[in-house]
């Protein structure tokens, strides 16, 4: 239609309107892709967690707030900590809000593995001792059977250590063996007797390695992950698959066995006696019929 149209004695001229149609139309493209291109480049971190895409053993609920805490970077996976703030608002009911926690920390009265924490959502993880030197409490991030964080308290002498599994062992700069465990610390100059999968204690006031426990079949050990996660047994095998996942299976105390991933399995004792105080229940998992038996005998016990 680009041209000159006589009507009824007047002629119009398209041609410059045209041209400045289609010079938009390209503008248009080009603005686009700019956007489209911007739209996948997230630039910078992610700086929010909605309340529904939290991991489920924080137990939140849903109708009190949109979004949740999001853990700061630090030793332990998003998926795999507790956020001081949950520990000491939802837990512990130290405090009612975030700006509460906020004031708690900033008098430096927590310490996480002898280390004071101002950070509200600071990733404290498994094995973690939390302290809390104004109450003289402290505390020790084991699972439960369930799954979820229980909130252990231990003795100011089993504060003084903890228990870290072994990920990884490489030779550094300058031919010097490193060791790195699975709260990102790494230690250099370990025994070299200890292997990956074992598990060290580390005096959390010099942190050196203290002792250490081999990964055998008949020693004490917790699954960290899995749908197993937090029972409690006995190595008894270990299969070997080259390629793929090396599988463990492990009998409790009941005599009821189970199999999980070798990367799920942390030692936490030689033979059957464990190096830390074990949470209720002895990471024994009972089934709904034996936890409804316990349940009613507890109940005629008291009735």
């Amino acid at each position: 239609m680009c041209g000159d149209v006589a009507v009824t004695g007047f002629s119009i001229n398209f041609q410059g309107r045209c041209d400045f149609l289609v010079g938009a139309m390209a503008g248009g493209e080009t603005g686009n892709k700019r956007s489209e291109l911007s739209a996948a480049m997230a630039r910078g971190p992610k700086k929010h967690l909605k309340r529904v895409a939290a991991p489920k053993h924080w137990m939140l609920d849903k109708l009190t707030g949109v979004f949740a805490p999001r853990p700061s970077t630090g030793p332990h996976k998003l998926r795999e900590c507790l956020p001081l703030i949950i520990f000491l608002r939802n837990r512990l009911k130290y405090a009612l809000t975030g700006d509460e926690v906020k004031k708690i920390c900033m008098q430096r009265f927590i310490k996480i593995d002898g280390k004071v924490r101002t950070d509200i959502t600071y990733p404290a993880g498994f094995m973690d001792v939390i302290s809390i030197d104004k109450t003289g409490e402290n505390f020790r991030l084991i699972y439960d059977t369930k799954g979820r964080f229980a909130v252990h308290r231990i003795t100011p002498e089993e504060a003084k250590y903890k228990l870290c599994k072994v990920r990884k062992i490489f030779v550094g700069t300058k031919g010097i063996p490193h060791l790195v465990t699975h709260d990102a610390r790494t230690v250099r100059y370990p025994d070299p007797l200890i292997k990956v999968n074992d598990t060290i204690q580390i005096d959390l006031e010099t942190g050196k390695i203290t002792d250490f426990i081999k990964f055998d079949t008949g020693n004490l050990c917790m699954v960290t992950g899995g749908a197993n996660l937090g029972r409690i047994g006995v190595i008894t095998n270990r299969e070997r698959h080259p390629g793929s996942f090396d599988v463990v299976h492990v009998k409790d105390a009941n005599g009821n066995s189970f199999a999980t991933r070798l990367s799920n399995i942390f030692v936490i004792g030689k033979g059957n006696k464990p190096w830390i105080s074990l949470p209720r229940g002895k990471g024994i998992r009972l089934t709904i019929a034996e936890e409804r038996d316990k349940r009613l005998a507890a109940k005629q016990s008291s009735g």
